[in-house]
């Protein structure tokens, strides 16, 4: 299968899921997009994974390649292909879908449980996971479902953390984080760790490095049941 993903900083890649990928001998391919690189034709892919980045998709004055990023991501969706988003990934989706994107009443930052909806729990692709399972997070923004979306998952500080909408999947939260994706977003977005009721300090954070394992295995185990399902 080729996998086409669309990264927005230097700092934020695929992380667990370029491992996943390679294992099950996809292709991997890649537009930086803050670098000015051309997106692919739609012929040219099977699925699309668009990642995360600290800008919001309302910037695009700030940030010109959003406004080309959203017809891209409607295009794929219109063709059928497989699309997951992954926090502002799944802001994008939402964007296009018709679901409004806005400011969180809090920001989540660290380790936080993520719980199920009961629609989350029947659904062939979320059911894989656990009724509550532990995710990483570091989002300002969330977004609302889309209309004739399933809204699968809910956190105590956020009401939407996924929804799904044929083959395009939205995540608030990651499973795909490790050691070096977090030690790289502390290390360009330390100034967001600041005093709130979900936003972890950076040595809290760091001190749950044995939650990698289990938050990758899910993700294994996510990605496998789209493939299944969707390829």
């Amino acid at each position: 299968m080729r996998l086409h993903y669309l990264q927005h900083v230097p700092f934020e890649n695929l992380a667990r899921i370029e491992n996943w990928a390679e294992d099950r001998g996809h292709e991997l391919s890649r537009p930086l997009l803050f670098d000015g690189q051309e997106l692919p034709g739609i012929d040219e892919f099977d699925w699309l994974v668009i990642m995360g980045g600290p800008m919001n998709i309302y910037e695009e004055s700030k940030y010109p390649w959003l406004a080309r990023e959203k017809r891209f991501i409607r295009d794929a969706i219109a063709s059928n292909k497989i699309v997951l988003g992954i926090c502002l990934g799944g802001q994008l989706i939402a964007d296009v879908l018709g679901g409004k994107v806005r400011r969180n009443l809090y920001k989540e930052i660290g380790w936080h449980p993520v719980k199920l909806t009961p629609e989350g729990q029947k659904s062939r692709i979320f059911s894989v996971l656990p009724n509550t399972f532990m995710a990483f997070h570091w989002h300002g923004d969330t977004f609302e479902i889309p209309p004739q979306a399933l809204r699968a998952a809910e956190s105590e500080s956020c009401a939407n953390q996924a929804f799904a909408l044929g083959k395009a999947i939205g995540l608030q939260f990651h499973l795909e984080s490790s050691m070096d994706s977090v030690d790289h977003l502390i290390e360009n977005c330390s100034n967001e760790l600041v005093d709130g009721k979900y936003i972890q300090s950076q040595e809290e954070i760091l001190s749950h490095v044995d939650r990698f394992q289990e938050t990758n295995r899910l993700m294994a185990l996510f990605l496998d049941t789209m493939e299944k399902e969707f390829g």
